[in-house]
This record gives C-alpha cells, sequence and structure tokens, in this order.
C-alpha cells in the first residue's frame, strides 16, 4: 500500500553521503522531508536535489530538514554532493539491501530498481502530511513544497 497522508512515517538508519548515520526518528520535533529521486548523475535528480541546498535556509526558518534519498551508493553520493556543490543537506544511500527504505515506503520500482521521484513532508511527530509523486522527467517545484510546509 503506498505511503499516504496520515501514516506513520517507517522509521530507518542510511548512511549519508559523508558515511555517517542518519536516523529518521532522530528528527523527531522537525518536519522531515523525505525527497526520493531514482539515481544520482542524472539531470533532473541533481536539479532536484540542489533545490534542496539551494532553500536550506528557508527549511530550517520552517523547521524542516530535507534528506535526499536514492538507491546510489555513499561513495557516489558523496562524490555526487561534491560535484553539485551540496554542502549541508544529507543525501542518503539506499543501495543495500538495494532500496530497502524506498520498498517500506512502497515508492520502489522493482522493474527498474530505482525509486520514484517522490516528495513526502512528515510531521514533528513523524506522520505523513504531504506526498506528491512526479513522473521520473518531472523536476519537482520546490515552492510548491515550501508552500506545503508553510501551510503545515
Amino acid at each position: 500500500m503506498a505511503i499516504q497522508v496520515g501514516n506513520s512515517a517507517p522509521d530507518f538508519t542510511l548512511k549519508d553521503n559523508r558515511g555517517n548515520d542518519a536516523k529518521l526518528s532522530d528528527y523527531k520535533g522537525k518536519k522531515v522531508l523525505l525527497s526520493f529521486h531514482p539515481l544520482a548523475w542524472t539531470g533532473v535528480c541533481a536539479d532536484q536535489m540542489k533545490a534542496l541546498e539551494e532553500k536550506k535556509d528557508i527549511f530550517a526558518g520552517l523547521n524542516t530538514v530535507a534528506l535526499g534519498i536514492s538507491v546510489d551508493s555513499v561513495p557516489s553520493k558523496n562524490a555526487w554532493a561534491k560535484e553539485l556543490g551540496i554542502e549541508e543537506t544529507k543525501l542518503l544511500s539506499d543501495f543495500w539491501p538495494h532500496g530497502e527504505v524506498a520498498q517500506k515506503y512502497d515508492v520502489f520500482l522493482t522493474e527498474k530498481g530505482f525509486s520514484q521521484r517522490i516528495n513526502i513532508i512528515l510531521d514533528e511527530d513523524g506522520k505523513v502530511i504531504w506526498v506528491k509523486n512526479y513522473d521520473i522527467p518531472v523536476l519537482p517545484d520546490i515552492e510548491e513544497v515550501i508552500a506545503s510546509l508553510q501551510l503545515k
């Protein structure tokens, strides 16, 4: 069953692009934007992650942590973050077990081996308050995400 508004978000621990653990439940008390993207090193995914970094101060002002998530390995995510100039936004590796977190959220595309492009906003208690799924070639509108955070 697809993740939807009102669901409790499954907890997870993934390595970020620097090899550090990022545990979802550690962000209790903050809103969390889970920004799933199919694959690093692709144009739309790069723009999606750069937008998170560019808006990091706005997210902080809204008591929100933005996390980028894909099935790429930690070394790949780290090199990609450096290439994109992403210094603060955590890019999480759902590499092994392959796509396990995406599967928990029912956003993994088994036939393709990667996740959907989807933004999920969690409230301060880890409940889903907003979900938007995008076609793979479509760049999410970061202003729409911010507007949704401002309303919640």
